[in-house]
């Protein structure tokens, strides 16, 4: 019987991924190991409430897991103190390969962050130069290096280290659902320039690439996942706009009048005021990211922008009904 361990399967995209590989026939059984309990098991999947930031038991499954899927980590920022970021996503690194390593697993994917490369002047690749400038980006270069010493440890080991853009689609109430809403109630406003890049990366597109990887045979892969091609922000909203057939008009509000605002609405409203003056900040940056690898390997893209919202809509349709 072929198993796998998620840890960190009870979010996002741990979820995704659990139904992924158990529908593509790829293992047998998928343990789901986070310290939230999971909202969805089955007789092929099965969870624990498991906290990386502590040594984790031989006996976590019965089998031998011939993968594990490393996602466990605190990243949404703003939401955490800086240190929960170290605190948690390095300890979480260390239990997680001593695991791999005392139950004789030899191939590990981890997720890390394209926030590892900081900002640029131009759109990084997996070769640029890694300047973390948040305790996310900070957190999570060094738990890659905790990775490659544990590849390091055997010959016979295998490690895939993926960095993905902000993860959207059925189910996520992130940055694109909240535009798609705003844009339906009618008006919608952005800070920063409709110039800039933003790489985002569809859940599914993220599946197929993890497919793709660990279908090859490298010992290391590194790789960059996000949409290709990344769409300026203007378009994106656009887009959006023809697809929902939207007339809503959108705004733009310059960065340097949006902050101070957030910041003053923070003061006020505390921890229940939705528009962060660091959110803000983020969503009037750049990230545009290229994914190198991928592209260099012949990986097919699925899901440009359009796409991605088309195959969104035949899942959950009532995300977008007015």
């Amino acid at each position: 019987m072929a198993a796998c361990v998620i840890f960190g399967g009870a979010g996002y995209i741990g979820t995704h991924l659990a139904q992924h590989l158990v529908s593509s026939g790829r293992f047998d059984r998928v343990h789901l190991a986070d310290i939230r309990p999971a909202t969805r098991t089955t007789d092929k999947v099965s969870a624990s409430i498991t906290d990386v930031r502590k040594p984790i038991p031989a006996a976590l499954i019965a089998e031998r897991p011939v993968w594990i899927f490393n996602l466990a980590a605190v990243h949404r920022e703003p939401g955490h103190e800086a240190h929960e970021y170290f605190d948690t996503n390095l300890p979480g690194a260390r239990n997680v390969c001593a695991y791999a390593a005392e139950v004789g697993c030899q191939n590990i994917f981890f997720t890390s962050s394209i926030s590892v490369y900081g900002p640029t002047t131009g759109p990084p690749a997996e070769d640029s130069r890694i300047c973390p400038i948040t305790p996310h980006g900070g957190s999570k270069y060094p738990a890659e290096l905790i990775h490659e010493a544990w590849l390091a440890g055997h010959n016979g080991r295998r490690l895939i280290i993926c960095r993905p853009g902000v993860v959207y689609g059925p189910g996520d109430p992130g940055n694109i659902l909240r535009m798609i809403k705003a844009i339906k109630r009618g008006y919608f406003a952005y800070p920063g320039s409709p110039g800039i890049h933003k790489s985002y990366a569809y859940i599914f597109g993220l599946l197929e690439s993890i497919d793709f990887i660990m279908r090859r045979d490298e010992r290391q892969v590194v790789y960059n996942y996000v949409e290709s091609p990344t769409e300026p922000l203007g378009e994106l909203v656009r887009i959006t706009k023809e697809f929902l057939g939207s007339k809503a008009p959108v705004f733009r509000i310059p960065g340097q009048l949006l902050v101070p605002a957030a910041s003053l609405a923070q003061l006020v409203m505390g921890t229940h005021n939705p528009i962060h003056p660091v959110r803000v900040k983020k969503a009037a940056m750049s990230t545009h990211i290229v994914p190198g690898v991928l592209q260099k390997l012949g990986f097919e893209f699925k899901y440009p922008y359009r796409k991605s919202l088309e195959h969104w809509r035949s899942i959950i349709p009532r995300d977008f009904e007015a």
